[in-house]
């Protein structure tokens, strides 16, 4: 009796220690690859890097207490008292990300396993997993992500057809739309200024253009090979008042104008890297470079405004700077590049550090 009042007096104690102990997390980026040495650029000196690996983003562990050293030993402790294992959780982690964006130190990661959005907040210290596309209707194959409005992040649902309208903040189903209008809605991007929303209908080879309130506006393109004509688009980029649309079956990058109108082609279909087979994520950045995953060989592919071919960065493989089946791609205001790495089951990041 003497021994269990000892025990649980204890626990007591420790537990109020931990209440003491501040919960505060701070977001981090793993760096798997414990073999390099030194910080990965690419290319490699003697060449001038233009590119640095910053780390990956997994799920919960990217986040620990401000005083996780002195909170976990407490924790061991207490789960040594109490004869629990419940503290030994196995965290939740990303497992098919299948897109990323990122907005005002929020990283967003649409995850087609978990069939959720994945929210990492950087400058809150917060992760939070999103699974409801409206009240009591689950996601089924979100993809598609684009930041729009003052507070609403939208989620195209390829099994569900409908674009889906969420409180960026907490992930609070607001409204949807996009219903028997959608075929198979993928990609997605959207204009601050004008308000439109930019949806790849994958199955139906073109490009709709709806406003915030769900009209649909208008639809670019159709099944072809010229300029302007697609087959079987998937992902989209929006900047400097262009669209970047990738072009998957056709194996090149089409740039438009806002209302449609083509302006260039970038890529052709090859065996050799700067090929296409199937390109799916598509970025540009503030010196007009335009980035490419070539999700079939594993690379992101570097072309400069006028589609000649720069870099490669990439190729199969498990460590850091590799990619097994890469999707969405996603270029932040501070030229920071992120990567869904599908199969790897994170987010890579880098740093363009200019130069070209």
């Amino acid at each position: 009796m003497i021994k269990r009042l000892i025990s649980l007096a204890l626990v007591s104690h420790i537990l109020l220690l931990l209440a003491c102990v501040p919960a505060k997390k701070v977001m981090i980026l793993n760096q798997p690859d414990q073999s390099q040495r030194g910080e990965q650029l690419w290319p490699s000196p003697p060449e001038q890097p233009r590119y640095a690996y910053l780390g990956d983003l997994t799920g919960e562990q990217n986040f620990i207490n401000d005083e996780d050293d002195q909170r976990q030993t407490f924790e061991k402790v207490f789960a040594l008292i109490v004869g629990l294992d419940f503290l030994e959780q196995e965290p939740l982690v990303l497992q098919r990300p299948q897109n990323v964006i990122a907005h005002q130190g929020r990283i967003y990661v649409s995850d087609v396993a978990k069939q959720a959005i994945f929210m990492f907040d950087q400058n809150k210290g917060e992760f939070n997993i999103w699974e409801m596309a409206v009240r009591g209707e689950p996601f089924y194959n979100p993809i598609g992500l684009a930041v729009a409005g003052k507070d609403e992040l939208l989620v195209t649902d390829a099994q569900l057809k409908k674009i889906f309208v969420l409180n960026r903040h907490n992930g609070e189903p607001i409204r949807s739309f996009g219903h028997a209008l959608l075929q198979r809605p993928t990609g997605l991007a959207y204009d601050p200024l004008s308000g439109n929303v930019f949806v790849s209908d994958t199955q139906a080879h073109n490009i709709k253009i709806f406003n915030l309130q769900g009209e649909l506006l208008d639809v670019i393109g159709k099944q072809g090979v010229v300029k302007g004509e697609f087959n079987y688009p998937t992902y989209l980029f929006f900047r400097d008042n262009k669209l970047y649309v990738s072009d998957t079956m056709n194996a090149r990058i089409q740039v438009l104008q806002a209302d449609g109108t083509p302006i260039t082609e970038i890529g052709e279909r090859g065996l050799y890297v700067g090929n296409f087979m199937r390109p799916k994520g598509i970025a540009a950045d503030s010196e007009g470079n335009i980035y490419a995953i070539e999700s079939y060989y594993d690379h992101l592919l570097i072309f400069n405004a006028g589609g000649e071919f720069l870099l490669p960065l990439g190729g199969a493989g498990k460590s850091s700077g590799k990619f097994f089946l890469p999707g969405g791609i996603w270029l932040d205001n501070k030229n920071r590049l992120y990567i869904a790495d599908m199969l790897n089951g994170r987010i890579a990041i880098f740093q363009y550090l200019g130069g070209f």
